[in-house]
């Protein structure tokens, strides 16, 4: 059974991550699914563009700590999203958390609903978002994610928006498909060659960040989630305690 639920209207095909009651969580399984779900959609001549959604109340929790994907395996996934000739649109209406947010990063543009919360939660269990900075880091307000990465703060769709990590948030009264008419109505007139070529143009600073620094963040990554601090976090994470650095 698929952690990715398909479904196609109108040159659009929506991929909704479908793992509800695991939040979401970037699992080996459910990044598997979805890289296949968007190699899929990148062949298919009638998509016009991917939105990349969820099930239930949660877009995704980061990484799954009970079965969690090899950091190349990761670093592939955002990339492919990047790399995909199609536009890739985040669809928002839940909380984003830690890795997660790196599918936000990654994809050309995104809404939120108002329900939907952020936060870079890796510096609490004694990681730090490092694969996910390279299509982050190139989109984000300076000042804004030292922050939000350096504190691991929630925040709301409307800051998620002001420092660039979203590209518009709903106001009262409207919800994410509201937002979202307009762009994909753009995006259903577009041509295919148009949108494929406008979108290497705009990913070519990001693709550049993958080629300096996948190894290296990949390697950081690993001796991170292999660190005594970084067991102590995750353990205080399942057993719903605080760690034993906090004041």
């Amino acid at each position: 059974m698929t952690t990715v639920r398909r479904s196609y209207e109108r040159g659009i095909t929506t991929l909704a991550l479908d793992a509800p009651e695991r939040r979401n969580a970037l699992s080996a399984r459910l990044v598997a699914d979805l890289a296949d779900a968007l190699t899929e959609a990148g062949k298919d001549a009638d998509v016009r563009a991917v939105v990349l959604t969820h099930t239930g109340n949660t877009f995704s929790a980061g990484a799954d700590l009970s079965d969690p994907p090899h950091p190349d395996v990761l670093v592939a996934l955002l990339r492919q999203i990047v790399e995909l000739p199609k536009p890739v649109v985040a669809r928002v209406t839940g909380h984003v958390r830690a890795g997660g947010l790196g599918l936000l990063g990654a994809c050309d543009i995104a809404a939120a609903s108002q329900e939907a919360t952020f936060a870079f939660t890796e510096v609490r269990i004694g990681v730090a978002p490092a694969v996910i900075s390279m299509p982050l880091l190139p989109r984000l307000d300076p000042r804004a994610v030292a922050r939000y990465y350096l504190t691991g703060e929630k925040f709301d769709a409307a800051e998620a928006a002001r420092i660039g990590l979203v590209t518009v948030a709903a106001a009262a009264g409207e919800d994410a498909d509201d937002v979202l008419a307009p762009v994909l109505d753009g995006l259903r007139r577009a041509s295919p060659q148009g949108l494929a070529e406008t979108k290497r143009l705009l990913t070519a600073k990001v693709l550049d960040t993958f080629d300096r620094d996948a190894a290296g963040l990949t390697a950081l990554s690993a001796r991170l989630f292999s660190s005594a601090q970084a067991r102590e976090g995750m353990t205080a994470f399942l057993e719903r305690r605080d760690p034993s650095w906090v004041w």
